[in-house]
């Protein structure tokens, strides 16, 4: 059998953040109501839901981490608050009328492609329950972000006070009078720690190392510029294209010439600099490395938290964690009431999010353990015919918004069932060679820019291969997927 021209296949988004709600919504702009949207939580929100801890916010403005057909004349600042963005999808879910296409509670634990009947065979997981759905395509629109990673450390699991991940944030759990540690310095520690530091008694920040971090430039946002943006959209429009340009500018000295990142390298010493005063502080606070090659944080309030009388920044390496703390190579003890895990996510040397078998059985959380993640423009991956990947790999930022990423990729598979459609197959495989040869153009093009410059970063594999950026310019990526090149895949009828 094979879609016929009108014909709607039917579609599993596993996922409801941006990338699914984003999905659905252009389904339903394309006709195709044939799809469900399946969310392991109770809400909808993906990142946004799940990281709640305190001071969580975006790090690109406001304006520019919007779907680009429903702007937000009511963003209250500069850099949206966590809630606020949460808000924003579901505004969206609610206006596009896609809510009702969501099954929550219900966690893919594994997909099977039936070569025979040419489906997708799903495993959901619903109210205790496991039963099986059928899907003509499946869509995986979870992103790398959405599995946390606690630290590797001995002991850990002894430790007994209170415990967690700033994306499992223990809301019930009251900080104020207590001594606590933290451990990592990216992006949520950075936006948390000068949140608890005036409620705890003692703060201690173990750090493994330091990252670039320059002003943020927050600001609240007036109701006189919200009143005019609501009533002249076009000056938001202008508003969301200067922030694009600006930020996209950076990657000029990411991408083409490291020379360009010497200015602000300099600012962002002389930031640090004004900064914290105490020399042996300001000392372990200095990357270095190559700014940019981790990932440039945004912050006003860190370096003043991190220099407050009961706070401590402590680099000497973890070796283990006792009942009631942690001690460090130096044999420091440290007596701690709860650690709060500031350690990113799972994103590289780990399985698919979830079982993924394709044709002849294989197996693609095993492909990436031994490879590093690894797909065509981060959407299609060879031996998987109808899978689409949202924000899969080699598609993430270190300079710019990835709402534009997603819109990018949901636009493409858009494409892809049209191409089915107006075909007639019924599947869809990148074919193999196509995406070698993708890759490993992607791969030489790495070993020129900032990320492969002598630093490891959660980019990379344990093994140096960046899998989880695309390393260009945004608009480059928007032209490369702005429609399938049938040629570059296989059809099945």
């Amino acid at each position: 059998m094979a879609f016929r021209p009108g014909e709607t296949p039917r579609i599993a988004i596993v996922g409801s953040g941006f990338a699914g709600i984003g999905m659905a919504i252009r389904l339903r702009r394309m006709g195709i109501e044939s799809f469900t949207v399946y969310e392991a939580a109770a809400d909808l929100g993906g990142t946004w839901r799940d990281n709640a801890y305190p001071g969580a916010a975006c790090d690109i403005p406001s304006h520019l981490y919007s779907f680009s057909f429903e702007p937000n004349p009511h963003w209250t600042r500069a850099f949206a608050p966590q809630h606020e963005i949460l808000d924003y999808l579901r505004h969206c879910a609610r206006k596009y009328d896609v809510e009702r296409f969501i099954s929550y509670r219900s966690r893919v634990l594994a997909a099977r492609f039936d070569e025979a009947q040419r489906i997708w065979r799903i495993e959901i997981e619903r109210d205790g329950a496991t039963l099986e759905i059928i899907a003509d395509l499946l869509i995986a629109a979870n992103g790398p972000l959405s599995r946390p990673a606690l630290p590797d450390l001995a002991g850990l699991d002894r430790f007994e006070g209170a415990l967690f991940h700033s994306a499992r944030w223990d809301h019930r759990y009251a900080l104020d009078g207590k001594r606590v540690g933290v451990i990592g310095t990216g992006a949520s520690s950075i936006q948390f720690v000068p949140h608890i530091q005036p409620r705890v008694a003692r703060l201690t920040v173990f750090q493994r190392t330091p990252p670039w971090i320059m002003p943020r430039g927050d600001h609240a946002i007036s109701e006189r510029m919200r009143t005019l943006y609501r009533r002249v959209p076009l000056a938001q429009r202008i508003a969301r294209a200067a922030a694009y340009w600006q930020h996209e500018s950076r990657a000029l000295g990411f991408v083409v010439d490291l020379r360009l990142l010497k200015r602000p390298t300099r600012f962002a010493r002389d930031y640090l600099g004004r900064k914290v005063e105490d020399p042996a502080l300001r000392a372990k606070l200095t990357p270095d490395y190559l700014l940019g090659c981790k990932r440039v944080l945004l912050s006003s309030d860190y370096y003043p938290a991190i220099s407050a009388p009961n706070a401590e920044l402590v680099n000497d390496p973890i070796r283990e964690v006792v009942a009631d703390g942690i001690v460090t190579a130096d044999g420091t003890h440290r007596v701690l009431d709860a650690i709060i895990c500031g350690t990113g996510f799972q994103v590289n040397d780990v399985d698919a999010p979830f079982h993924v078998t394709g044709a002849g059985g294989a197996d693609l959380g095993e492909a990436w353990r031994r490879d590093g993640p690894e797909a065509f423009l981060g959407v299609s991956v060879a031996g998987y015919p109808n899978l689409f990947l949202i924000v899969g790999p080699n598609t993430g930022l270190g300079h710019n918004s990835m709402v534009f990423m997603i819109e990018s990729q949901v636009r493409y598979i858009a494409d892809c069932i049209r191409v089915l459609q107006r075909s007639g197959a019924r599947t869809m495989s990148v074919r193999p060679e196509v995406q070698r040869a993708f890759n490993e153009r992607l791969q030489q093009t790495f070993a020129r820019t900032v990320w492969q410059s002598g630093c490891h970063s959660w980019y990379q594999t344990q093994h140096g291969k960046n899998t989880a950026l695309w390393p260009g310019f945004t608009f480059a990526f928007r032209h490369r997927t702005r429609r399938v090149r049938e040629s570059d895949y296989e059809f099945g009828r």
